[in-house]
């Protein structure tokens, strides 16, 4: 029954897409890792992973009475990489079909970015009553949008974020930014597609804002995004994204003031998305509600459909989902 409570979770991991290395990461939050493994399989690839992993204190790995217990990977690399990342962040039991793990786990992470295959990856397990955490973007098309918000409703558990939403560096800005006035202008670049990172943009400015997003255009390209939004309260907000491009912090212009904003702590950030995710498995308190990743999802559809129909200007009211 769910909230789980106090019991002792086994949680399944399951991968992965090209370029995302949460199931290395994620997984060793939960259960520590092996360093000459994780050097070994997961610095070549993702060298970002263990840089951030061994700035930390050892202290600082785990969740009480949660271990990452299952990986399975579909779609890139599988059974050869599962191995891999099994050995890095001591996962104990790899399997090859993701549906292995039913009656074995008490949830599921599902740690790809590729919103496109999340409905196909997702529904055994919600249609078997697993609660999940679902890696950022939840979906990329409006169809797929639907098929959530009704799998909600039908009582299916699950939420969705991106780490953004949790960097310390940011977060006293949610809490209170007075001194900056009524806030005019943010701008949030963003490396890699829009696709799979513009979630990382909206989510890091969202929380500055509130709920009430109008519209969003982007003149960009596949490989380079310029996505403009705006907002209810009059903010405008820029996106400047593109493959290749290096990450920078969150400008924020009010009618007061400004601040430029970096971020650098990425395992701060992952590792409040993970603790929060175990906290909602216990209690079923969510961290923030649904509807906000229901706005940020038609932000993302947006963006793709604006690109794709040459810019033009949409407004969030045409993506229906209801």
């Amino acid at each position: 029954m769910f909230p789980l409570g106090n019991k002792e979770l086994n949680i399944g991991i399951l991968g992965m897409t090209e370029g995302n290395g949460h199931p290395f990461s994620w997984s060793a939050m939960f259960n520590g890792y092996d360093k000459k493994y994780m050097d070994e399989y997961c610095k070549p690839l993702f060298p970002v992973i263990p840089d951030y992993l061994g700035k930390q204190p050892e202290e600082t790995f785990g969740i009480e009475g949660a271990h990452i217990t299952h990986i399975c990977c579909t779609g890139y690399a599988e059974r050869e990489m599962a191995e891999k990342m099994a050995k890095a962040s001591k996962i104990p039991n790899v399997v090859d079909d993701p549906l292995e793990m039913l009656g074995k786990v008490d949830a599921v992470i599902c740690a790809t970015d590729v919103g496109d295959e999340h409905i196909e990856r997702c529904k055994p397990f919600l249609d078997a009553g697993l609660p999940m955490f679902i890696d950022k973007p939840l979906v990329n098309k409006e169809e797929d949008l639907r098929t959530f918000i009704k799998w909600r409703r039908e009582g299916k558990m699950f939420i969705t974020s991106s780490s953004m939403r949790y960097n310390k560096e940011m977060v006293p800005f949610y809490k209170s930014h007075y001194e900056l006035g009524k806030l005019m202008y943010i701008c949030q670049p963003m490396p890699k597609k829009f696709e799979t990172y513009g979630i990382h943009a909206l989510e890091a400015m969202y929380p500055l804002l509130g709920p009430g997003f109008v519209s969003v255009q982007n003149t960009g390209t596949y490989e380079q995004a310029m996505v403009h939004i705006k907002h209810r309260s009059g903010c405008c907000v820029d996106i400047p994204q593109g493959i290749g491009m290096a990450g920078a912090g969150t400008l924020i212009i009010g009618t007061a003031g400004s601040r430029y904003i970096e971020d650098g702590d990425s395992y701060s950030a992952f590792k409040k998305q993970l603790d929060n995710f175990v906290h909602w498995l216990r209690t079923g308190e969510e961290p923030f509600p649904f509807a906000e990743s229901v706005e940020l999802m038609k932000m993302v559809v947006a963006g793709i459909r604006s690109r794709e129909e040459g810019g033009r200007v949409v407004m969030l009211d045409e993506i229906c989902v209801d």
